[in-house]
Formats: structure tokens, C-alpha cells, sequence
């Protein structure tokens, strides 16, 4: 079954707290597949879904180092695809085993590894930037990773 809503945000605060409300709801092998332009709040969205998660470190991006993992009521494994070249890139740093893990996936840039994520996956699509009013569309149910026409960079 699918299902599907849009939140709006005004702020990084709210933004971060539809990432903690839709954290009360992940179960081990949750996938979590964020996309939306550069800026629009992919990062921050992640970082409210690991602090709903009981991760007390705080989340950061993982833009230069792929996979940051971090350990609260369920292990969260945060992926950056932005800089990375090739689905076998991303095969190499154990995506798919992490897709299949005790824990919950969240990726960044999820549109660049579309035909790798599970038809499972609960995608988050952030649109605005800058000081914008974000839409943060929310789909489970193996719903794609991002309108067809969304550009990746």
C-alpha cells in the first residue's frame, strides 16, 4: 500500500521536526531515499530523522566520506551520493548489504542510485532553497525518488 503526504516547512526547525516525525515510524531495513536541489534541506531533513532515532552526536553530511553510521534505538547509516561517479561505486561501499541490514538507510542524492533502491523505499523529495518555504514530500510504498524531471545537481 502507498501512501503519501507533503509538509510544508518555514524554517530549518520545521524541517528537522518532519524528520523526527517520520523517524517514530522506521523499523529495522527502512530505506530512506532524499532528494531535492542543492540547499533545499536534505541534510537537515536526515539529521531530524537521526535524533528521532535516539542518535545523541549529532548527524552531519557525509558529502566527503560516503556513509557516516551512527548508533541510537536502531543503527542509521546516512549516505551522500552527491560526489560519487558510478552505481558501482556505490555497490563497493556495501549500499545494497545496508539496504538489507538490521538498520535504517537514509541517502542523500538518492536520485543518482534510483535503480539500486528497494521497491520498499520511503522517498522524501525537499523542494525550495535559500530562505524558500520548503515542500517536503513524503511517499512509502515503492514510490520513485524523485519526480521524473527533478535534476540531481
Amino acid at each position: 500500500m502507498t501512501s503519501a503526504k507533503t509538509i510544508v516547512s518555514r524554517s530549518p526547525a520545521d524541517t528537522e521536526r518532519a524528520g523526527e516525525e517520520l523517524a517514530r515510524s522506521l523499523v529495522p531495513g527502512d530505506v530512506v531515499a532524499l532528494t531535492g536541489e542543492l540547499g533545499a534541506g536534505k541534510t537537515c531533513f536526515a539529521q531530524g530523522v537521526a535524533r528521532g532515532l535516539g542518535v545523541v552526536s549529532g548527524a552531519t553530511s557525509p558529502t566527503f566520506v560516503l556513509v557516516n553510521e551512527y548508533r541510537g534505538r536502531l543503527p542509521v547509516h546516512h549516505v551522500d551520493a552527491y560526489r560519487t561517479e558510478s552505481l558501482t561505486e556505490l555497490m563497493d561501499l556495501g549500499l545494497l548489504e545496508l539496504f538489507d541490514g538490521r538498520g535504517v538507510t537514509l541517502v542523500e542524492w538518492a536520485d543518482k542510485l534510483r535503480p539500486l533502491l528497494p521497491a520498499r523505499a520511503i522517498t522524501v523529495h525537499l523542494a525550495g532553497v535559500g530562505d524558500e518555504v520548503r515542500e517536503i514530500s513524503i511517499k512509502s510504498g515503492g514510490a520513485s525518488a524523485a519526480p521524473p524531471d527533478t535534476p540531481h545537481r
